[in-house]
């Protein structure tokens, strides 16, 4: 039996996001996949059962380092608007950093692989931000409200401006070349809008 090569591993990883992001989940295979990192088709079944573990696993790998991201250096004890700004910091930097993995999350969200990877995705993550927003809504700095309602006015923002960022232009086609002042002057909105 063939040892598992980490090198090999990690080219697949890189190669199948970048396939996924370019050509959906309809244009991916193994096939193509193995093409583009110049190994065998075989090689990919010594790693993964089929397609659906490949895509999973990666979902899975890349979460739990979107997650990690979004945590360092977050005390969950500190006040909502300096918690809030080292959110906004790690989310900022890491889709700098990630674009192809924001894109592959995006195709992941609108795609039927999206129950399966969701019911882990970012366990750890979930639990220091869960203890965050328990802490500032006890204290009285924001007003309980659903998940879906904080997170759109919290984060929504952020992944607009990063989006115009990356496509280069805005609404209207309009140029667009993010700046850390609309990115500060956004943020600083956001907090005004949730706190009490």
């Amino acid at each position: 039996m063939r040892t598992r090569d980490e090198d090999k591993v990690s080219l697949v990883k890189k190669m199948a996001i970048k396939s996924v992001v370019k050509d959906g989940f309809e244009g991916f295979s193994m096939n193509k996949l193995a093409k583009a990192c110049e190994i065998s088709v075989a090689t990919l079944y010594i790693y993964y059962k089929d397609k659906d573990d490949l895509l999973i696993s990666i979902a899975k790998e890349e979460g739990d380092a979107m997650g990690d991201a979004m945590i360092k250096n977050f005390d969950p004890t500190v006040s909502f608007e300096e918690g809030m700004r080292v959110q906004w910091q790690n989310r900022y930097a890491y889709m700098l950093e990630n674009p192809y993995s924001i894109s592959f999350f995006e195709q992941l969200r609108n795609s039927t692989y999206q129950s399966r990877f969701l019911d882990n995705y970012m366990q750890k993550f979930k639990l220091v931000i869960g203890q965050f927003m328990d802490s500032v809504v006890k204290r009285g700095e924001i007003n309980p409200m659903p998940l879906e309602v904080f997170w759109s006015i919290a984060y929504a923002p952020l992944y607009a401006l990063v989006r115009f960022d990356t496509e280069g232009h805005s609404v209207g086609g309009r140029p667009f070349k993010m700046t850390d002042k609309m990115l500060w002057q956004t943020f600083d909105l956001v907090i005004k809008a949730l706190k009490n």
